[in-house]
């Protein structure tokens, strides 16, 4: 037997404990798991996710606080976010499944209460991954009719039914992509990561060489200066800031939904997810544009161009070399949520898998040609599409949609790590565990969570309208409510016949037995 079906069968066997049948094929390397998990976030592409709404990333930095929230707000959330990553890391590495948090919640929450809990999450996790792709596909669209902008001399505006048009055929794209043999994914990874590092890199290194020298900002600007536009106290905008770090690493789990797909899952899937945050990187590009930025905060965001990042970029590259760039971002920020749709489907596959989403048995189904859930791939590309509809009702109703993404996932992640602890726990710790630094991390991350989950909902000034209001708790609380009234239905609600993942591997030893040889028969499975 090869070294590499060795590493299958040992998988295989692991996945067999937890009381799945191994479907999916292992192709993942190490470093194609940190790819995915890398990609996700997109460090610069990511920055540059303000486009149509001013809640988000960097106008929600640039207002509140200015320079000293996009290179502290970074820092100190950075702190947090690590936090939080490595209590996703150790449930990770305890139980590598491509249902990740809800299969956790399950697995560790009190007897009384983990049916319930194990289906909010696992619709919490659902919901965060498809709003996740509809928001970074929409980001790329618009990205899109900026660079149109810039080469037209600013004078071109598209509408939302162009913007609109460019959005499904992205989803499309990317349904057609992810539907491509596993194996091929996985490879192009390496690709993906490429094309992120190099244009974190041109940023870092090109923004000082074409930035006069009088225009170079001195480190009192770049590193002190304060400029609160939205009227909140300096602390409490202080705070709103992080939404810009919170969201451009938001999603921790994307590693975890590959486990099933991954050689040695229980140690890569942990080092994945704390790898991928780079802080040295991602710290060098902030610090490269507040030294190198227009100091007038107000006419970046006012610019017509209508995306602060593209406005930054044309005043110090001008069009050529800023569309040269942008075309760069354009493409890396595609990359992003092929990884993102990927990551999404395999949720989709095994919240599937356990009977819990409408068409269950159509979607959990695994194409025995290239052993992959080609149906839960087009599922996401279905239900995400419509959303993007919402930008003719305003922009505040597409931006409520797309800002769910973040109190969902957190929803998700701290209901998993609290489970750990205040439930009648049976875990058992994986190979990458913190010790006796477990219990206080966790409790840092899921307190971080639970207070940053009350923060996004709050509007982007004091003074607001209806107009203007922040309605994520309206469309994340219909979803969650819809949910739940699933479950508390009479006679057919899911609380009648919801006990939690669902065993699809019999007698354990018999199909064990059957794993092996097929992993020796296919190699790597």
């Amino acid at each position: 037997m090869s070294r590499t079906d060795e590493r299958a069968r040992r998988d295989a066997e692991l996945l067999a404990r937890l009381g799945y049948k191994q479907e999916l094929k292992h192709v993942f390397t190490p470093l194609e798991v940190f790819g995915i998990a890398f990609t996700t976030i997109g460090l610069f592409s990511s920055m540059l996710w303000v486009v149509f709404i001013r809640r988000f990333f960097l106008v929600y930095g640039l207002p509140n606080d200015g320079p000293v929230a996009m290179v502290w707000g970074w820092a100190v959330a950075s702190i947090f976010i690590l936090c939080c990553a490595m209590s996703i890391a150790e449930l990770a590495s305890a139980a590598p499944t491509a249902g990740g948090v809800y299969f956790w919640t399950y697995s560790f929450a009190s007897p009384r209460w983990r049916s319930l809990l194990c289906w909010i999450v696992g619709y919490a996790n659902t919901i965060a991954w498809i709003s996740g792709v509809a928001s970074v596909d929409w980001a790329c669209a618009v990205q899109i009719t900026a660079a149109a902008s810039i080469s037209s001399g600013q004078t071109y505006i598209a509408t939302n039914a162009q913007t609109y048009g460019i959005y499904v055929a992205i989803l499309l794209s990317h349904g057609l992509v992810c539907s491509l043999p596993t194996t091929i994914l996985a490879r192009v990874q390496h690709l993906y990561i490429a094309t992120n590092i190099y244009l974190c890199l041109a940023v870092i290194v090109g923004f000082p060489i074409v930035t006069h020298k009088q225009n170079m900002n001195n480190a009192r600007f770049a590193l002190t200066t304060f400029k609160n536009l939205n009227s909140w106290p300096d602390s409490f905008s202080f705070v709103l800031s992080l939404l810009y770090p919170l969201w451009t690493i938001s999603g921790l789990d994307p590693g975890v939904h590959i486990s099933e797909e991954a050689f040695n899952a229980a140690v890569i899937v942990p080092w994945a997810i704390l790898s991928r945050k780079l802080p040295p990187l991602r710290n060098s590009v902030n610090l490269s544009l507040t030294f190198c930025m227009d100091t007038n905060i107000e006419n970046i965001l006012s610019s017509p161009i209508g995306q602060p990042m593209a406005e930054i970029l044309f005043s110090r590259f001008g069009q050529k070399g800023t569309l040269g760039l942008w075309s760069f971002v354009g493409i890396a920020q595609y990359i992003i949520f092929a990884s993102g749709v990927l990551a999404a489907s395999r949720q989709v596959f095994a919240f599937s898998r356990d009977g819990v989403l409408p068409l269950s048995s159509i979607l959990s189904c695994v194409n025995k040609t290239i052993h992959a859930p080609i149906n839960a791939v087009w599922f996401v590309v279905i239900t995400t599409a419509p959303l993007g509809l919402l930008v003719f009702a305003g922009a505040q109703a597409i931006s409520a949609v797309f800002s769910v993404t973040l109190n969902a996932f957190y929803i998700a992640y701290s209901v998993s790590v609290a489970a750990r602890w205040l439930g009648n726990s049976t875990f058992k710790p994986g190979p990458f565990h913190l010790g006796r630094y477990s219990l206080p991390i966790s409790t840092i991350a899921v307190l971080f969570m639970i207070f940053m989950n009350v923060v996004f909902l709050f509007p982007t000034t004091p003074n607001t309208s209806a107009i203007d209001m922040n309605y994520t708790v309206v469309v994340l609380g219909a979803l969650l409510v819809l949910s739940l009234v699933w479950y508390y239905l009479p006679v057919y609600g899911a609380m009648h016949w919801f006990t939690g993942p669902v065993r699809n591997i019999g007698d354990e030893s018999e199909l064990m037995t059957q794993v092996v040889v097929e992993g020796c028969v296919e190699k790597g499975i």
